[in-house]
């Protein structure tokens, strides 16, 4: 192409590239924290070098679990959470992210005096989890709800819960021990 004319206006076009499937950017993975209550869970998603990146309170419910999920998914590649109370309040987001494939790892709660230098929030408690969990200073994996360790404690709370019936003031001591009169006790030899 020549550029014949000084005053004259020359467009120059390119032609069409071909357009290449777009090209897939890998999820960064982040790690789930979660401070458990009674009635709500307070959630934060940290990045595995360290950087908070949201935190958010959902309901206690199955449809919380769903949502606090989708919301922790919503910032990249989910493997691994941290988990406060899996024995009590978080039993059931424990099941449920577990049903989900996640790692779920039990964290203690910080202990006062570390709480009272960071202070005491819901949101900072749920950092606090998956920090340890990143840091791999949590490490126990909470009991599942289901065995031979779960039937025998299903089986012992049917029968405290027998005895209580049975004998309302026994509370916890088997039938034999109730007070009473003194027995003697004769030996014979």
């Amino acid at each position: 192409m020549s550029r014949q004319a000084v005053g004259r206006r020359v467009t120059v076009t390119s032609r069409p590239e071909p357009t290449l499937p777009a090209q897939r950017v890998p999820a960064e993975e982040v790690v789930l924290g979660v401070d458990t209550h009674k009635d709500i869970h307070v959630a934060a998603v940290i990045t595995t070098l360290g950087a908070s990146l949201a935190h958010q309170e959902f309901p206690a419910t199955a449809v919380g679990y769903r949502q606090l999920l989708a919301w922790a998914r919503s910032f990249g590649v989910l493997h691994r959470a941290g988990v406060e109370c899996t024995g009590s309040y978080g039993t059931a987001l424990t099941r449920s992210l577990c049903r989900e494939g996640i790692d779920v790892v039990e964290v203690n709660q910080p202990d006062r005096a570390t709480r009272r230098k960071h202070g005491k929030t819901d949101a900072v408690d749920a950092d606090a989890a998956a920090r340890a969990v990143l840091s791999g200073r949590a490490t126990t994996v909470p009991k599942t709800a289901d065995g031979p360790a779960a039937d025998m404690r299903v089986l012992r709370l049917a029968k405290e819960s027998a005895i209580k019936a049975t004998y309302p003031g026994a509370q916890g001591r088997c039938p034999d021990h109730r007070p009473g009169p003194a027995r003697t006790i004769h030996r014979s030899e």
